[in-house]
């Protein structure tokens, strides 16, 4: 279970941290972008996407091994 939410949380991380640098950049690079219905919110959608990582990074851990 650890395992998959830390891999879940880095897939997280990646698409927010790439939908950011579209947003700021416009090259066109990850996943926000491509969806119809976040358009015009791809920047919260990111920030939400990377806070949502760190949240998986702490309950991954919170877990312990297990």
């Amino acid at each position: 279970m650890k395992q998959s939410l830390e891999f879940l949380g880095f897939i997280a991380l990646v698409q927010g941290a790439l939908g950011l640098v579209h947003e700021f950049t416009d090259w066109h690079i990850g996943l926000v972008q491509r969806l119809g219905f976040l358009d015009g919110y791809g920047v919260y959608a990111s920030v939400a996407l990377v806070v949502l990582a760190f949240a998986m990074f702490a309950v991954a851990e919170s877990r312990g091994s297990g």
